[in-house]
């Protein structure tokens, strides 16, 4: 009787399907709730202007004398705060001047300003304005640089002439010619209740609200076709081109508890919760702009404030420059191009022909095609592609059109990373536990058939099998979307780790093509131009369609870089590369040979010059050097882990006749295996705690990007020796891991537009 075989779908399989119908259903869930979000919820205020005036909170808040420097992370909903420079400042406003009135609160953010364009002068002249009497420090102040100034008119109670002046030469739409142009850019009013709460008398209230109501009908907005209707019938400004602001902060709630016993006495909470809720209601009936983010600031407690509990820190003050700066500045941002890290009060630009025709082709004509080939019909279906390539062609194009919509969009919120060492943690131990839940025994079939036969035993595939490079790859994936969610750049333990990362692809690149070249000796054309279009198709197509350049995903152009080099060292002369002798001879020339190119200043710059102007292609040297020159060594590391270890097991078999010196020295190794696998373990269990502990004494990013190029071998090598030290442990592998590994490098660009944002900057 014949043997009755019964076949099921292997275990990678049912679990690569399980995993692959859940992230179907949770992308649909996503498409579904943030259409709703954004064609409901955020109808009214679209371009999160109203988010940046009027609310927010602190990611990193802490006490003021906390070492890790809080109060610099400022989130409005669903928007990414830009930190301006002077150089940003310089391209807003030109010649343009801003102007701050009010109060001493309002000089804190007129500093601010200051130092953002020239701190080493901005605090000379602090530093001149704190040793002056009181009364000569109630003056009026400028501050010029790069061709901007910045005023502050003392004016605490707001009727001063100068507010007069600045009032009446105010204009919305600023004019073509700055220099004829007498209104401001930017002006900012402090609200006068700290002077009258401290100094006013029985009806400070009544003089409050007469200043108020004095400057309320300048503020008034343009209520042309540019203008975002509030759902309350407020308009707010988000152009093309940013108008002047005339705004209005709200009265400061100091911190009653280190108040002096005199200001204790006078400001009291009663008397500032009057006149904020008096600015409440001028806010919800007329069309003037209040900073009611600058009460959020300060709301959680004394964390934000100076001993004397009237003005706020260094870090809060330069937050609400922030504010004002992002404001007035961010639509003008526009044209600038990526990296897209300012999406508060501003809008994307328009879509340009390539990106409508992606979204032709990727939403609508594929999909329809698609359709008709799968209903076969007739006389059509027979003059399409099968269905597999049709499918492979529109799951590209919709991630294509999915990266544009999540990333060049107002459809998807975005936010600042924040860094929290326990969220690194439950994640990290998460995809641990899923990785271990999902180990299984290799499959000795090919992982395409997707079966295997009952009672299957397990399979040792050998040193660094396919499956456990995808496993490899797929972990460390993880590693790298956790460290760049949780912005773990900003800790130098995970930054290193990360380094390492990254340095164990490209050992797998030396050592994987290797692999390949030396046993097939397969230098075609062919095989090059597949690889190459493997590797870039999907970056070259993202390139154009989120109008960025091929190398912002610098990931791609440098394992792109490695494998020519790979292949170009293995191809010349290639019919002597039966020598080892020779092979490393050429590795060795090949390093030097790379190592001049990237390091040697005027190389780089040669070649960026021939591009530009005769491909019009402009892309950052200084950039690459700093991302090839990371990891110079280690993908010669994987071509000799990978030629030695095709020598020892030729020698072993005896295919091969041992004349050279190499060879003399690698048969100790095949005769006596037992001794060189416990020595290699045991080195690599010291080495790499030892390396842990080497890496520690680096004090920052710089010293240990120095030492990395040379160091970085260590532990990739303990890792691939303990990983492959019994057969047991080679005989299994991680299916999720290895599902994950098999698209890594895919999943390695895309995490910048679709599990980040703004180009890596921030998050979805």
């Amino acid at each position: 009787m014949p043997r009755l075989r019964v076949t099921i779908p292997s275990a990678p399989t049912r679990i690569a399907a399980v995993v692959e119908k859940a992230f179907q259903a949770l992308i649909s869930v996503i498409i579904v709730c943030v259409i709703y979000r954004y064609c409901w919820i955020d109808i009214s205020d679209p371009y999160k202007c109203g988010a940046l005036l009027n609310k927010g909170q602190w990611l990193d808040p802490g006490p003021r004398w906390s070492s890790k420097n809080p109060f610099q992370n400022w989130q409005p909903p669903g928007c990414m705060m830009h930190e301006y420079k002077r150089k940003d400042i310089q391209e807003c406003f030109k010649e343009r001047r801003l102007v701050f009135i009010g109060d001493s609160t309002t000089r804190q953010i007129f500093w601010a300003v200051a130092k953002k364009m020239d701190q080493r002068r901005a605090e000379e002249q602090i530093t001149e304005h704190l040793d002056l009497d009181l009364v000569d420090k109630h003056k009026d102040l400028e501050f010029s640089s790069s061709g901007v100034t910045v005023q502050f008119i003392w004016d605490p109670y707001l009727n001063s002439t100068g507010l007069d002046r600045e009032l009446k030469s105010f204009n919305a739409n600023p004019a073509q010619d700055a220099k004829t142009d007498e209104s401001a850019g930017l002006i900012l009013l402090g609200a006068p209740g700290l002077w009258y709460a401290r100094h006013g008398q029985e009806n400070f209230f009544k003089d409050f609200r007469d200043s108020i109501e004095h400057v309320i009908p300048f503020m008034d907005h343009d209520g042309g076709e540019h203008a975002l209707q509030a759902a309350a019938s407020q308009s707010f400004p988000s152009r093309r081109k940013s108008p002047n602001f005339l705004l209005l902060a709200p009265v400061q709630v100091p911190w009653y508890q280190a108040l002096s016993p005199s200001r204790e006495e006078t400001i009291t909470p009663e008397k500032i919760d009057q006149m904020n809720d008096y600015l409440q209601q001028v806010s919800a009936h007329s069309e003037a702009d209040i900073v009611w983010s600058f009460s959020l600031m300060t709301w959680a407690g004394q964390g934000e404030y100076e001993e004397s509990g009237l003005h706020v820190v260094d870090n809060v003050a330069h937050r609400k420059a922030d504010v004002l700066l992002n404001l007035r500045c961010n639509a003008d941002s526009v044209e600038r191009g990526y990296p897209y890290d300012r999406t508060c009060c501003n809008s994307y630009r328009q879509p340009n022909a390539i990106q409508w025709l992606f979204v032709l082709v990727g939403m609508i004509l594929l999909p329809i095609v698609f359709l008709l080939r799968r209903k076969h019909v007739l006389r059509v279906g027979r003059l399409l592609p099968q269905p597999e390539v049709l499918g492979a062609l529109m799951t590209f194009a919709l991630a294509i059109c999915y990266c544009y919509y999540a990333d060049r969009t107002q459809l998807f919120e975005k936010e600042h990373k924040q860094f929290h060492k326990r969220e690194v943690l439950i994640a990290s131990s998460a995809v641990l536990v899923a990785g271990l839940l999902s180990v299984r025994m290799n499959n000795p079939s090919s992982p395409s058939k997707g079966n295997h036969e009952v009672g299957a035993h397990a399979f040792d595939c050998g040193f660094l099998s396919r499956d456990q490079t995808d496993e490899w790859k797929g972990w460390m994936q993880f590693l790298i979307l956790i460290y760049h969610y949780t912005h773990g750049s900003k800790t130098l333990w995970l930054f290193e780790i990360m380094r390492n990362l990254v340095a164990g692809y490209l050992f797998m690149i030396g050592y994987g093509h290797t692999m390949y070249f030396l046993r097939r000796e397969d230098y075609s054309f062919k095989r090059v131009a597949s690889v190459l279009i493997r590797l870039n198709m999907l970056t070259c197509a993202l390139s154009y369609m989120m109008r960025t350049d091929y190398t912002a995903h610098y990931f791609v152009p440098l394992v792109s870089f490695w494998f020519l080099v790979v292949y170009l060292t293995l191809k010349v002369r290639q019919e002597q590369n039966s020598s080892i002798g020779f092979l490393l001879g050429k590795i060795f020339i090949s390093a030097i040979i790379t190592t001049a190119f990237i390091k040697i200043p005027g190389v780089l710059e040669v070649l960026a010059f021939i591009l530009k102007y005769t491909f019009a292609i402009s892309w950052n040297m200084q950039e690459w050097r700093y991302r090839a020159g990371m990891d110079m060594f280690i993908v010669y590391i994987g071509m000799i882990t990978a030629i030695l270890y095709l020598r020892l097991t030729r020698i072993k078999i005896a295919s091969v006749i041992c004349t050279s010196q190499i060879d003399t020295l690698l048969r100790p190794v095949v005769r006596h295996p037992t001794f060189f696998k416990t020595t290699t373990i045991v080195a690599s269990v010291i080495l790499l705690p030892g390396f842990r502990l080497l890496t520690e004494r680096s004090p920052d990013r710089e010293d240990y990007l120095w030492w990395h190029p040379y160091i970085s071998a260590v532990p990739i090598l303990a890792f691939v020796t303990l990983r492959n030290s019994h057969s047991i442990l080679r005989s299994y592998h991680s299916t999720i891991f290895a599902w994950l590994g098999r698209c890594s490098l895919e999943t390695f660009v895309l995490q910048s537009h679709i599990w980040m944002a703004a180009d890596l900057k921030g998050i979805l």
